[in-house]
């Protein structure tokens, strides 16, 4: 099971990307609000998530957490308690962690990310305290998962695809989709 989390002022694609191409792999996801029962996009879209942040179970059924960017969605989901508790869970639990565009330093202002190959949206680099720099879009190392931003939300989705299912799995939605490669 993966929990996505939303905050207001998340960047919309970035989180909706990964909620479409799991589903559609099959992985259960539920999506968290962590500003309460509507949650409002950094492009003003609104959002009933599924369960509110005080309703997430942190247990063995978690496979993944995603965290999407967005500003000030990431600055909300920093500050939020419950939402460090599942970050803190999963690194002690050896589950996967997802981030992109400014979400990734949430990881790194936690020290998660040292000696870990990271990426984030240009300019959060700094934040990402400890990690080795990618020059790839979307960057996996361990369970740890980072992508640049919006514009490789796709990409980022398909990678958690892959380690959540299958790289055959990952490539069969990737067709469907009619994305590049």
């Amino acid at each position: 099971m993966v929990y996505v989390f939303l905050a207001d002022g998340f960047e919309e694609l970035e989180a909706l990307a990964p909620i479409d191409i799991l589903r559609r792999a099959g992985v259960e996801v539920v999506t968290v609000g962590a500003s309460g029962e509507t949650v409002v996009g950094a492009h003003k879209v609104r959002f009933t998530p599924d369960i509110t942040v005080d309703k997430v179970v942190l247990d063995d059924k978690i496979d993944m957490i995603v965290l999407p960017g967005g500003m000030p969605g990431t600055i909300n989901l920093e500050n939020d308690d419950y939402v460090q508790a599942a970050i803190d869970f999963c690194a002690k639990n050896d589950k996967y962690i997802a981030a992109i565009c400014a979400a990734p330093s949430i990881l790194g202002h936690k020290g998660l990310l040292k000696g870990k190959k990271a990426i984030s949206f240009p300019g959060f680099e700094k934040d990402l305290e400890g990690a080795v720099i990618s020059d790839d879009h979307v960057a996996v190392d361990d369970k740890f998962i980072t992508a640049k931003g919006a514009g490789v939300a796709v990409d980022f989705a398909l990678a958690l695809t892959e380690k959540l299912v299958s790289k055959a799995k990952a490539e069969e939605i990737r067709k469907g989709i009619q994305c590049r490669d």
